[in-house]
């Protein structure tokens, strides 16, 4: 197989060309702009393009595929010329589902807790030994790759709503075809792709009808949209398998799961990851993993990278990321941070970073998400918002959206270092969420100051 890669420089493209060399496959590939960690994981795999550029001598007949990235517009010369030779063109969800045919497919869809439930599955399966494939949109600890394909018989993929390519406007997840299809839940969100809600759960009543025939949904059923929708559009030639939170107890700062009698104590904590976690029990259940299998290798689950990850811990003091932006997200991570160490106080920074979050239109959806943080702040970039060409987000906008007493909001990056470290840490947990990078202040360099003096 010869596969040329239009835009090989993606986070996630470019860990599918690496798969498919090792594979077997010959692999080309180019982009405008290479960044880190791709340039060097290309390099190291003998990847890397020539030069930096589009090259339209290199889309020749003899191409079995050519996958489109989203980074590449319509007008992409190398694009054209494989229109005109009239190559075989993916986006990278469709060329999934070409090495995936024959396999069976578990696909996690949601607005959120996809990439942590995906993670979730691989986790037990891979420490049961058992062969897939996959695709999750994080790095995962024990995995070198973000995408793995070879001859192995299951696939599991995190399932994204985001239009496919620029060709393909349609959602990611409609390509996939699952034969275990999970619904983590339904908030809007992308609204610059999704302008309306009702509009945003087609996308999710289209892709149950996606689902294999003798397949199964599992779907969290404390998720009231997205159990009104799947009561709305019923099926029956599939099964349906509903999950809620798992009979859990926490002491002393760790969490213990029970499932069908037997308990094990977690690395993970919050109502959201126990969903998660209940969600890839049904799952690998499907694929044959006992309750005992299942329950001894979640055990060791620490958790997707920027998934309410610990950055670092001092003897009273603990600092999380999280990747949380919707506010289905940032509600769901502050509640869990609290419910874990309700005797410490809550330091929360919010950075609104994405399209939505930018938006003064969307602010109200964010209403309560900061409530139980005992010191909210909202962070966002005057930068972040030139980049998006997005008119200006004023400060009172922020505060009555979020409805918090007490919010703090900043747009300035200095002014939020002073702020952050005016605050006494001692007997305190800090929680940062963002999908960005706060305008580069480093963070880690932050927590580790802050945790080395208590």
């Amino acid at each position: 197989m010869r596969v040329h890669f239009i835009s090989i420089g993606g986070s996630v493209m470019h860990q599918l060309a690496i798969a498919l060399q090792r594979k077997g496959y010959q692999v080309s590939g180019t982009d405008d702009e290479i960044f880190e960690p791709a340039y060097s994981n290309l390099a190291a795999e003998g990847l890397l393009p020539t030069a930096i550029g589009w090259q339209p001598n290199l889309i020749s007949p003899d191409l079995d595929a050519v996958i489109l990235g989203m980074h590449a517009k319509s007008d992409n010369p190398e694009l054209l010329r494989a229109k005109e030779l009239g190559l075989k063109i993916y986006s990278f969800p469709e060329y999934i589902y070409q090495e995936s045919k024959d396999k069976i497919r578990v696909i996690v869809g949601g607005s959120h807790g996809k990439t942590t439930t995906t993670s979730m599955v691989m986790h037990v399966l891979k420490y049961s030994a058992k062969a897939f494939d996959y695709l999750v949109g994080a790095r995962l600890e024990g995995f070198d790759q973000s995408v793995n394909i070879t001859d192995a018989p299951v696939i599991v993929c995190e399932g994204d709503e985001y239009p496919a390519s620029t060709l393909e406007k349609r959602p990611k997840f409609h390509f996939l075809f699952p034969h275990v299809a999970i619904l983590t839940g339904i908030a809007w969100d992308h609204i610059n792709v999704f302008p309306t809600f009702e509009f945003y759960k087609e996308q999710f009543i289209i892709f149950i009808n996606k689902i294999e025939k003798n397949g199964i949904l599992i779907y969290n059923e404390s998720d009231k949209v997205l159990q009104e929708l799947v009561l709305q559009n019923q099926r029956d030639d599939i099964r349906y398998q509903p999950y809620n939170v798992p009979a859990h107890t926490i002491e002393n700062g760790v969490t213990s799961v029970t499932i069908d009698g037997i308990t094990s104590q977690l690395k993970v904590f919050g109502n959201h990851n126990l969903l998660n976690l209940h969600a890839a029990w049904y799952a690998c259940k499907e694929l044959g993993i006992t309750v005992e299998l299942f329950l001894k290798n979640i055990a060791s689950f620490t958790g997707a990278a920027k998934r309410l990850e610990l950055m670092i811990s001092g003897a009273t003091t603990n600092v999380y990321r999280d990747f949380a932006h919707a506010p289905s997200k940032v509600k769901a991570t502050i509640d869990a941070v609290k419910q874990q160490y309700p005797d410490r106080k809550l330091i929360a920074v919010l950075e609104l970073h994405t399209f939505s979050s930018l938006n003064e239109a969307f602010m109200s959806e964010y209403q309560g998400a900061l409530d139980k943080a005992d010191i909210a702040i909202v962070f966002y970039s005057k930068h972040a918002l030139e980049l998006k060409r997005m008119p200006d987000l004023p400060i009172n906008a922020v505060q009555q959206g979020f409805a918090k007493e007490g919010l703090i909001v900043e747009n300035d990056k200095n002014a939020l270092m002073n702020l952050l470290q005016q605050y006494n840490y001692k007997d305190a947990n800090l929680l940062l969420m963002s999908s960005g990078n706060y305008d580069g202040l480093d963070m880690t360099a932050f927590a580790q100051s802050i945790t080395s003096v208590l």
